[in-house]
């Protein structure tokens, strides 16, 4: 059985408390606003699936101060993973968006654009990863990450 696996990050901005969302214009889910992310390739774990695909989205990786593992959806049919996570940035930045993306968004958490990808969606509104992104901004805030 062949798995499909991907992975992706909703970047945070510990200075601004915001969330970076990028406009998706192609593939399966387009016209939708989503996270920087995508399939890992044969070879790849989710995190070094990740990076690349940050390069590859966004432009050179921003200075990422903490990475923490947020989700990781399973299809009922065990066949497609998706590992999210939530990367900390000190300061906000602006993506070199690839062709994938026409545009990009820092937003207040519970204000996010329409339409979400409907994966990101049920992710954010899951009562447990609202509360598991609420723990985590009040740790990154107690932490210095200078």
């Amino acid at each position: 059985m062949n798995k499909i696996i991907c992975s992706g990050t909703l970047f945070y901005c510990v200075s601004t408390k915001r969330y970076l969302l990028l406009h998706r214009t192609s593939g399966k889910a387009k016209q939708v606003w989503g996270l920087v992310g995508g399939t890992n390739e044969t070879s790849e774990t989710p995190w070094e699936a990740l990076k690349r695909e940050i390069v590859e989205e966004i432009g050179t990786t921003p200075p990422i101060l903490k990475t923490i593992p947020l989700e990781t959806f399973i299809s009922t049919d065990q066949r497609f993973l998706f590992h999210t996570y939530l990367c900390a940035v000190k300061d906000e930045f602006i993506p070199k968006l690839n062709g994938e993306h026409d545009g990009y968004s820092w937003v207040k958490g519970g204000s996010w654009p329409k339409p979400l990808h409907q994966g990101l969606r049920n992710t954010l509104n899951s009562k447990v990863n609202q509360n598991k992104l609420q723990t985590l901004t009040e740790v990154l805030e107690l932490l210095d990450l200078s």
